[in-house]
């Protein structure tokens, strides 16, 4: 009986084992920079959004918040949003990326992960930019974009990446 369930639980165990490994070594990453403020990967993306919004004629510059570990984002001279390390993406970077591995199709793999990473790391500082434009030009609306409209940017980015992954390259079968 088992043995009808055994590639099925393949992918679940590589899943979980990944998921972990991923989950832990991330953790690892950010309590080795707790004493320093943000740590170096959601300052990079801080400062990314800093420059797309200053090109976007939107002036913006960032200022530490070294005790509360975040960074804040004056637009037009005012206050209206912070970096914090939820931002980054990476706890549902780390849950697309052990999905992927979960169904490992070889090198290919890692060439859909690294592509897929570029993107969902461009999609996330657009997201980012958005929801600043919104807060400094509409801050009505911060609400609704902040805790749905651009979630559903990113976690939608990734259903859709899932999808291209499982049905052209997961499923695909290798003899035609």
């Amino acid at each position: 009986m088992l043995k009808d369930f055994k590639p099925v639980l393949g992918i679940l165990l590589r899943f979980i084992i990944i998921y972990l490994v991923l989950l832990f070594g991330y953790q690892f990453y950010l309590n080795s920079f707790k004493a320093q403020g943000l740590d170096p990967y959601s300052r990079l993306i801080a400062d990314h959004v800093m420059f797309i919004q200053n090109k976007f004629n939107f002036p913006t510059y960032l200022f530490d918040d070294v005790p509360n570990e975040q960074v804040g984002y004056i637009v037009k001279g005012k206050y209206v949003t912070r970096m914090v390390e939820g931002c980054n993406a990476v706890s549902v970077i780390i849950l697309f990326v052990s999905f992927i591995f979960a169904f490992y199709k070889g090198a290919k793999t890692f060439v859909f992960v690294g592509i897929s990473l570029l993107a969902l790391y461009i999609m996330n500082v657009f997201r980012i930019v958005g929801l600043n434009i919104v807060t400094s030009d509409y801050p009505q609306y911060n609400k609704l974009a902040h805790d749905y409209l651009f979630p559903a940017v990113i976690y939608g980015s990734v259903v859709i990446l899932w999808l291209v992954w499982i049905k052209f390259f997961a499923l695909k079968n290798e003899n035609s």
